[in-house]
């Protein structure tokens, strides 16, 4: 936080340049959150690009007494995404390319179908459920960051995670072997 501070100061000194650094130590997270809710790359690259315009934008409203600067980026990439997901529905992420992940081959065709299913199914939640999921399980937010991210109380937020985990249980629970 303090490292980000510092950098907030020298871009609103005048130092645009500065925001560069900004940009650098967030941008995989940022990519990283809104990947997992806009399946299509080129949409999710474009969505980045707009929150990290946005930040620059608005970098005087950014208050560190109200939450860390990740924290404020996330709410910009949440409304940004939350904005493409509406104009757009999200192709599945079964497109993207493959990853490399050094199991046996012969799982692969198993891992492909889950995660297929497992894109489908967040796919399928309701938008704000697969918002608090994607904070919490994957971008590994508490729920009190959730909750300013989202406006909204803690308790809602940890009911969004359980129902968004239910629904992914079941979707999943054929592929993966019963109920965990």
């Amino acid at each position: 936080m303090g490292e980000d501070m510092a950098i907030v100061r020298q871009v609103l000194g005048g130092d645009v340049d500065a925001f560069r650094a900004l940009v650098e130590r967030h941008q995989a997270g940022v990519l990283g959150f809104v990947g997992n809710m806009i399946a299509d790359r080129h949409a999710c690259e474009d969505v980045a690009q707009d929150v990290f315009v946005t930040a620059f934008r608005k970098l005087a409203s950014f208050d560190p007494a109200r939450s860390r600067f990740r924290t404020w980026l996330l709410v910009i990439a949440r409304s940004r995404a939350v904005n493409a997901i509406k104009k757009k529905a999200p192709a599945s992420v079964a497109a993207l390319p493959e990853r490399t992940d050094g199991r046996d081959p012969s799982d692969g065709a198993m891992w492909r179908e889950v995660g297929e299913r497992l894109d489908a199914a967040l796919a399928d939640l309701p938008v704000r459920q697969r918002l608090a999921f994607v904070l919490a399980e994957i971008e590994q937010l508490s729920h009190a960051e959730i909750a300013q991210i989202e406006g909204a109380k803690i308790g809602t937020i940890k009911s969004r995670v359980s129902r968004a985990k239910a629904a992914l249980r079941q979707a999943l629970k054929d592929v993966v072997g019963g109920e965990s």
